[in-house]
Parts: C-alpha cells; sequence; structure tokens
C-alpha cells in the first residue's frame, strides 16, 4: 500500500528526535521478521512507546508497525488524519470484534501489527496484568509473537506528568525472540508466557539502562522497588479505578443533559 504519510511522518519524528538528542540503543531487533506477519506486544509506560517500538522494526528492512489505538484518537481531526494515514487500526472498546477481524486480517496480508497487552498506560512502571488479546491474533493468524519492551520513554511523556522533552535522555527498546503459538496452543497460556518473557527483557532494560534521577524529585519515573517514588502497582491499580470511575460520571452526565 502506498506509505504517503507513514514515512513522512517517520522523518519528522526522527529530525525532532535527533533536535533533542535523544540516545536511543535498540538490541535484538534482529528478533522482528524481515517478511510477513507477526505481533509485537509491548510494553506500556508512556504516550511515545508505540513511535520507539516502531523505530526497533524499521532497523528490520525498514518495515512499518501498525498499531491498534483506541477510537477516541481517529476521533480527533489531526490525530485521527495522521492515523488513518498510516493504516493504524481503530480499537473500540465497545465493539471490539471488528478491531480484532482488522488486526488478524493485516497479519495475513504480512503486516507487523503492534499492540500493549496491558490496555492502558501502567503507572507503576512495571507490568499490568495482560489482555489475551495478542496471543489470539497470534494464534488465529498463524504469526510469530514478538515480546518487547521500552525503557525511559516514561520520562518523555506519561499519564499524570507533564510532557518534559528533555535533552539527552536515553531510551531503550529490547526485543526478544519470537513466541510460535500453533492453533491447539492455549491462548491464557500464551499470554503468560509471553509475560514472563517480557518480565525478563524489561528487568535486563532497567540494570542496563545508564541514567539515573538527578535528585530525590527526579526519582519519580523510577519504580518503587527500584528506590523510585512511582506509584506501586496496588496505588496505581487505585488511580485506574478513579480515573475510570471519574469518564464514566462524565459520560453519564453528557447523556442526562442531552
Amino acid at each position: 500500500m502506498a506509505e504517503l504519510v507513514y514515512r513522512p511522518v517517520i522523518g519528522a519524528a526522527l529530525t525532532f528526535f535527533k533536535a533533542l538528542n535523544l540516545r536511543i540503543d535498540v538490541g535484538g531487533a534482529e528478533h522482528i521478521p524481515a517478511t510477513g506477519g507477526a505481533v509485537i506486544a509491548s510494553n506500556h509506560i508512556g504516550y511515545l512507546d508505540f513511535v520507539f517500538t516502531g523505530v526497533a522494526a524499521r532497523q528490520v528492512d525498514k518495515r512499518l508497525v501498525r498499531f491498534l489505538a483506541k477510537r477516541e484518537v481517529f476521533d480527533k481531526r489531526f490525530p485521527g488524519a495522521l492515523m488513518r494515514g498510516m493504516h493504524h487500526i481503530s480499537v473500540d472498546r465497545e465493539a471490539g470484534a471488528a478491531s480484532y477481524r482488522n488486526a488478524v486480517e493485516a497479519l495475513r496480508a504480512g503486516e507487523l501489527v503492534g499492540m500493549f497487552p496491558e490496555a492502558t498506560i501502567s503507572r507503576s512502571f512495571r507490568l499490568k496484568e495482560f489482555k489475551n488479546g495478542a496471543a489470539r491474533m497470534a494464534i488465529e493468524s498463524g504469526a510469530p509473537l514478538v515480546p518487547s519492551v521500552v525503557w525511559g520513554t516514561q520520562r518523555l511523556l506519561t499519564k499524570g506528568r507533564p510532557r518534559n522533552f528533555q535533552r539527552g535522555v536515553q531510551i531503550l527498546v529490547r526485543v526478544g525472540e519470537p513466541l510460535r503459538p500453533s492453533a491447539s496452543d492455549d491462548p491464557t497460556e500464551v499470554t503468560n508466557e509471553l509475560k514472563a518473557r517480557m518480565e525478563v527483557l524489561l528487568a535486563d532494560a532497567q540494570a542496563a539502562y545508564p541514567g539515573i534521577p538527578a535528585n530525590d524529585a527526579d526519582r519519580w519515573w523510577l519504580p518503587a522497588h527500584l528506590g523510585g517514588t512511582a506509584p506501586t502497582p496496588e496505588e496505581a491499580e487505585a488511580l485506574d479505578r478513579a480515573e475510570l470511575a471519574e469518564r464514566r460520571a462524565k459520560r453519564e452526565a453528557r447523556a442526562a443533559a442531552r
């Protein structure tokens, strides 16, 4: 398909990264297939995670990734035009079956499909519980399931923090060996294996990360178990529940006002 939008967007992003002197370190890109479909599953710690996962795929014959993203992004005029132009896949949480079918069709057509099994950003910067959609897509399409993680992206733009496009931030991307589930495999078991592999990749990335907090106030981007001040998984879950309740109340208020 024609890539009249995606490649110029990549060019603009790389120029922006260069201006910020971002130090992007990709390891394991050779595990991404050079041809054919594959599901690339990534952790989710910041709003720009998909960009850096895409940087890893680009190292393999400049491949492009079609990411699943919530419908609300597509509904916005300018972001939506970009998302459609890059042939990403809209996810309607109220009608997920169509999004799932579109992703499977893309995989069967030989596309790389990117997704976040956690579904939402992890405020604790640790892995949340996984949905099994990535595993089901890989099983149904026959495509490999590639685990990957990013680290450092939360320092730029994440949930609950002001954006901070500081210069010289280190970004690590790590890609692991693909899982190759068969049609007879249990999606739950495949998902558990995927998460276990991503836990190892994430721990390795955190251990290898060269950046350190500038001071105590800067320890917010480190998870609590590594001495940071990010919310614990339990605190993060409580914040997520409160956010969902607030959104639900706003939807109900809008509906009542009509």
